[in-house]
């Protein structure tokens, strides 16, 4: 097995952390946080200017189509810097959503603009009483004169803020329980309400509320539930990478203050119970890294046995990332809940990475084999 990486891939690598190195070494973090949008629109575009956003896309759509290995190596360097940029949402999920089911004359209208990261579109999926069920939707559309009526709410759209549209999904227009229709719906239509409010890690969401607005026909896209399945899978895969990132970053960070911090006399790394606690951890980031490797070694076409061993990866990091975030603030002692602190911002993303857009639990039960 060939795992180490290409001429390209190094490339693309330090071409990442660079990135990183140069709009992150200095605290940043908490001020690109901190605007109405839970990122820096300036930061945004240069990963437009960088080609980064165009990874998401196909060629045939003006992108650099990546490999899964590729997915990885980019986002384990985003997760290495705890980044604010939303690039899951907007390009390999909601972008790459659209790129894949659009109409030619609606992708024409949007794609070059989407894949340079002029324009974004976030993804409306997510329902208030889902419970991690892919296909509980609510949301209605019916046919109305030459378009569909939409009603309905959408509970939780990270990243939802300042985008120029939303794919909505709806129940399906042919009465399939099986599966959804979607929408692209403008920012700017008539009646869409959007409240925003802060998750966890500081990034911030909208909650869409529509009751019978107007979308023209033109904008139904071409797929369901099997095209969000898909976009989700590889979404997920940059998932896992950024919190095997981030965990390597929360992991340096407590090992270097062992070795500093000092108590009775000795350093806190000194003593062999901590030793203990800090292997622990180490064993389980390099168990995440294996697991990674193994999505790697798949192919894309071979959806059923990938999408079950992505969901058993997205089990295995959620809980380990969640277990290495509360090693790391129990062993800085009260200052690892403080912003100043590198662990505190990265165990809220982890938090976040664990729990959207499913569960640990309902993860494990798709690795399984008894939940669709």
């Amino acid at each position: 097995m060939h795992f180490q990486l290409s001429d390209d891939q190094q490339m693309l690598k330090s071409l990442v952390e660079r990135f990183v190195q140069d709009h992150y070494a200095d605290g940043q973090r908490n001020t690109y946080l901190a605007t109405p949008y839970g990122f820096s629109p300036e930061t945004w575009a240069l990963l437009g200017e960088l080609g980064i956003i165009a990874t998401a896309f196909d060629e045939s759509d003006g992108g650099f189509e990546t490999d899964i290995k590729t997915l990885t190596v980019i986002f384990e360097a985003l997760g290495r810097g705890i980044t604010a940029e939303p690039l899951i949402e907007y390009a390999y999920e909601a972008g790459a959503l659209f790129a894949a089911t659009a109409s030619p004359e609606l992708k024409t209208a949007w794609i070059n603009q989407l894949v340079s990261g002029e324009k974004r579109l976030a993804l409306a999926h997510t329902e208030q009483r889902a419970r991690d069920n892919p296909l509980w939707v609510e949301v209605a559309a019916t046919p109305k004169d030459d378009g569909f009526s939409l009603t309905g709410s959408k509970s939780l759209v990270p990243s939802g803020v300042g985008v120029d549209g939303y794919i909505i999904s709806t129940k399906s227009i042919d009465g399939s329980e099986d599966d959804l229709s979607l929408f692209l719906v403008p920012a700017e239509t008539p009646g869409l309400q959007v409240a925003p409010y802060r998750l966890v890690d500081g990034r911030v969401a909208v909650k869409l509320d529509f009751d019978a607005i107007q979308i023209p026909a033109s904008h139904k896209l071409n797929g369901g539930i099997q095209a969000l399945t898909a976009v989700q899978q590889k979404a997920d895969i940059a998932r896992c990478a950024e919190t095997l990132g981030l965990m390597e970053t929360m992991f340096e960070a407590t090992l270097e203050y062992l070795k500093t911090r000092k108590q009775f006399g000795r350093p806190l790394g000194s003593f062999q119970a901590l030793q203990h606690r800090m292997v622990e951890q180490y064993v389980a980031i390099d168990q995440l890294r294996s697991l990674i490797l193994r999505l790697t070694l798949l192919k894309s076409d071979e959806t059923e046995e990938l999408g079950e061993m992505i969901a058993g990866v997205r089990a295995f990091a959620a809980e380990a990332g969640t277990a290495l975030g509360h090693e790391a603030i129990q062993l800085h002692g009260g200052m690892g809940v403080s912003e100043e602190v590198i662990v505190a911002t990265g165990h809220k993303r982890l938090m976040m990475l664990a729990r959207y857009p499913y569960s640990a639990e309902s993860a494990m039960d798709i690795y399984a084999g008894v939940s669709a």
